[in-house]
């Protein structure tokens, strides 16, 4: 799968000035990290930040983990490396375990006093209901879901947790192969015809904005579980049908599909999230992801 890798933990040092406390931010080279790391640049964030991808280090191995976290001594780790792929993680489930659970818990329990904050995913519920609360009661119905309900688990037990379950996340990657959007612009510029479900909902959101929305719970000092993610409920093909508008050059080709017709394990059709909480405390609504695709360039993200 790729994702193990056997780098020696990188030397240079993080950026930003010495006197700042210091930030990990794992799994920078995917959507999120990237977007986490490119976020904290921003003047108003008193951070250091050290971005660590799977060429920096392997975080399966737990000794040079600990090496490193030891040397650096960070005061916050935002842990968003994983396996998310869902057919990957029914693939090799041991993988994903060790991965997403195993390297979870070795984190958390080098954190010590530094502040840890946790990204899950809208997929730990069945999506039987839809506008999920934080208390609502979890039914995982992948691997990749359990893995997320059994690493929550595990961050709980860290005194200065934060919990962050966001859904579909979309904007542009290092690689260019994370996100749906991308997933979509391959597609339709190499002329494939898009199956895309009108039976499944998210929250999708523009990672910038999660990115943006997460350094905010940050610096509010947030702690628990908290929802962050779109405004609005979508299903894949009205999702779709927003960004084939964007990218008109493309011309976009699709047709509406069932989630019931799809093979594999069963999929949640309804996992949108009510995001209240984390509204209230930061004074804002969540974004709503039709409003900010308006206010991109046309042919962007």
């Amino acid at each position: 799968m790729g994702w193990i890798v056997t780098s020696s933990p990188s030397g240079a040092a993080p950026e930003g000035p010495p006197e700042l406390p210091l930030a990990w931010v794992t799994g920078a080279a995917g959507l999120l990290g990237h977007a986490l790391v490119r976020a904290a640049t921003a003047p108003e964030l008193p951070w250091r930040v050290r971005p660590l991808t799977r060429q920096d280090l392997d975080l399966t191995d737990f000794p040079a983990l600990r090496r490193l976290y030891h040397r650096d001594s960070p005061a916050l780790i935002i842990h968003c490396a994983a396996i998310s792929r869902t057919a990957a993680c029914e693939v090799d489930p041991a993988t994903a375990r060790l991965v997403n659970v195993e390297v979870t818990r070795q984190l958390t329990e080098l954190a010590g006093s530094a502040r840890f904050v946790f990204f899950s995913t809208d997929l730990v519920f069945d999506g039987r209901k839809g506008q999920y609360r934080e208390d609502d009661p979890v039914h995982p119905l992948s691997v990749y879901a359990e893995t997320k309900v059994a690493a929550e688990e595990r961050v709980r037990q860290h005194p200065r947790h934060l919990i962050v379950r966001t859904s579909l996340n979309l904007g542009r990657s290092p690689r260019g192969d994370r996100a749906f959007n991308e997933e979509l612009r391959r597609a339709w510029a190499s002329g494939r015809v898009t199956r895309l479900f009108t039976d499944e909902f998210r929250s999708p959101i523009a990672a910038t904005e999660t990115a943006r929305l997460v350094w905010a719970l940050v610096q509010h000092q947030a702690t628990g579980t908290l929802h962050v993610a779109g405004g609005e409920r979508l299903s894949r093909w009205e999702l779709g049908q927003l960004l084939a508008r964007h990218w008109p050059d493309l011309k976009p080709l699709m047709v509406p599909a069932s989630q019931k017709d799809q093979p594999g394990p069963p999929r949640p059709p309804d996992t949108s999230l009510n995001c209240a909480k984390a509204e209230t405390l930061l004074g804002q609504p969540m974004p709503a992801f039709s409003s900010w695709l308006a206010s991109q360039p046309p042919g962007t993200l």
